[in-house]
């Protein structure tokens, strides 16, 4: 007969397992990353690459992610689509910054968000070859590597600079319309390193003070935003009118950083 005064063992925190499945799968990614020249790599379209590590890494997500949360659903950038009955999604990018993986950079990594209510409430971020791993959520506190993210710094004009991206689908005007906003307009200076959740990162960890994308898809921002939220970070995305299959046309910063670049979303087109 069971110990009835056994105390029962605590359920794991979501964000404790799905912390663990990020790590697990960056093991897995950067057994790849080491042997690059036997990767096969294809192409989903102009700059727009997909590799074997990829599929293969969104497979592994998938597989755990399932194995933990059976009722959820999964929505994957490389075709992982799998309806749940419990209203949450699983929004996962296998590997954000594959041009970079694939050259050996270090700008990408493994992004896990979910989605409910149509809102990001939780993210997870694991980038193997930086030795990051962040989470955070609107009831989860941001944490890098198990340590509280101490608080952002206040948006100085004197010392400004932004993320920036565009897909490569976005028009040459559009992105010359950008570049020269955030220089002439604003008078900032602005980074681009090709990995949407780096550049998200490098706000979460106060080096940049916002991040302005044109193009990026939903997979792409749904770890990063929820932990920005924690920090008290905004964005211009209304997820009421966004699907999760749309692309995306939106900055986020403090509410001082938003008013400065708001009129510039408006003049641009959205990435198809």
């Amino acid at each position: 007969m069971a110990d009835m005064n056994m105390s029962a063992v605590p359920a794991r925190p979501v964000e404790v397992i799905v912390e663990d499945i990020a790590r697990e799968a960056g093991r897995l990614a950067f057994t790849h990353f080491r042997s690059l020249a036997d990767l096969p790599v294809e192409s989903k379209g102009h700059l727009d690459l997909v590799t074997a590590a990829d599929r293969e890494v969104e497979e592994f997500l998938i597989a755990h992610l399932r194995d933990a949360f059976p009722d959820d659903g999964i929505f994957g950038e490389e075709g992982g689509e799998i309806p749940g009955t419990s209203g949450r999604i699983w929004v996962i990018d296998p590997i954000d910054g594959t041009f970079n993986f694939v050259r050996g950079g270090h700008n990408w990594a493994i992004s896990i968000g979910l989605h409910e209510m149509r809102r990001p409430v939780l993210g997870v971020i694991h980038a193997p070859v930086r030795d990051l791993t962040i989470v955070g959520g609107t009831t989860v506190p941001a944490r890098l590597n198990g340590l509280p993210i101490k608080p952002l710094p206040a948006f100085d004009m004197s010392r400004a600079s932004t993320g920036f991206s565009f897909h490569p689908t976005v028009s040459t005007t559009d992105r010359l319309e950008a570049i020269r906003f955030i220089s002439d307009d604003l008078g900032i200076s602005f980074r681009l390193c090709g990995a949407a959740t780096i550049s998200l990162i490098e706000v979460m960890l106060g080096e940049t003070d916002g991040y302005l994308s044109i193009g990026d898809s939903t997979w792409d921002v749904m770890a990063a935003l929820p932990i920005l939220a924690s920090l008290g970070v905004s964005h211009t995305i209304d997820w009421d009118r966004t699907e999760l299959s749309q692309k995306l046309r939106f900055a986020c910063g403090s509410e001082a950083f938003l008013d400065r670049v708001r009129p510039l979303l408006q003049t641009l087109s959205i990435a198809t």
